[in-house]
């Protein structure tokens, strides 16, 4: 049986959260509706699943383990995992930002199950700050919204027509000026609100961000993200005066 993922605890720990921190049973209408969504979602190959597969035992078992993680609990905890006791903490942390989290997860698998086949697009970016709040799902999402060929050509069209050029947003870094017509185009779009906070939407050209390759990794380095506003702000006070 495959181990429980950071996004499959984030939705049953949401369930036990919005319960007041109790265990369900499987025959719980609740833990039913959410073992049909952990069976759809798109993490785990078929291959590895048996027919007990996150079925509503396993789930009210998982609801168990996280609900005596909780501080309150005043009994013996079950045997919870690393991640169910990293996402418990988040929970009481942030737990608006963890319930919005898991209500962008849902609506994902809901609304744009075709954008879960194959494997995600690989940008290279450091985001395991991002993952531990966004998801795996929404951040799979997000770099397919951000990678899609189309979207960012009109972006580069956009900015050539309305500023003149194509540089970061944040630092204004131009690589066709630094690097000729070998950098010309050369920039990485950047998904300017969190999937986690709009949850699948149709992505315009005013949310996404044209950013270099070192200020897209400073603006997903941790969570929250920066804002752009806040990364150009960054830039700005900490620039040599003599450059």
């Amino acid at each position: 049986m495959p181990d429980w993922t950071w996004d499959e605890s984030v939705l049953a720990c949401d369930l036990v959260a919005r319960t007041g921190w109790g265990s369900l049973r499987p025959n719980d209408p609740r833990v039913v509706e959410l073992s049909d969504l952990l069976q759809r979602l798109p993490i785990h190959p078929l291959e590895t699943r048996d027919e007990k597969f996150r079925n509503a035992n396993g789930v009210a078992r998982k609801t168990a383990d996280l609900a005596t993680i909780h501080p309150s609990y005043t009994g013996k905890p079950t045997r919870g995992g690393k991640v169910d006791r990293q996402v418990v903490d988040a929970f009481m942390t942030a737990p608006g930002e963890m319930a919005d989290a898991a209500n962008a997860i849902r609506a994902a698998v809901e609304l744009s199950p075709e954008l879960f086949h194959g494997e995600p697009p690989d940008l290279d970016l450091d985001l395991e700050g991002a993952a531990a709040h966004e998801g795996r799902i929404l951040q799979r999402l997000h770099l397919i919204r951000e990678r899609n060929p189309k979207l960012r050509a009109k972006k580069i069209a956009q900015s050539r027509k309305q500023r003149g050029r194509v540089s970061c947003e944040a630092c204004e870094f131009d690589f066709e000026a630094t690097y000729g017509n070998h950098g010309r185009d050369y920039i990485e779009c950047h998904h300017a609100t969190p999937l986690s906070h709009s949850g699948p939407t149709v992505t315009k050209l005013d949310n996404l961000v044209l950013l270099c390759s070192n200020c897209h990794r400073m603006i997903h380095r941790k969570t929250p993200w920066l804002s752009v506003a806040e990364l150009h702000h960054l830039v700005a006070e900490h620039k040599d005066p003599a450059t």
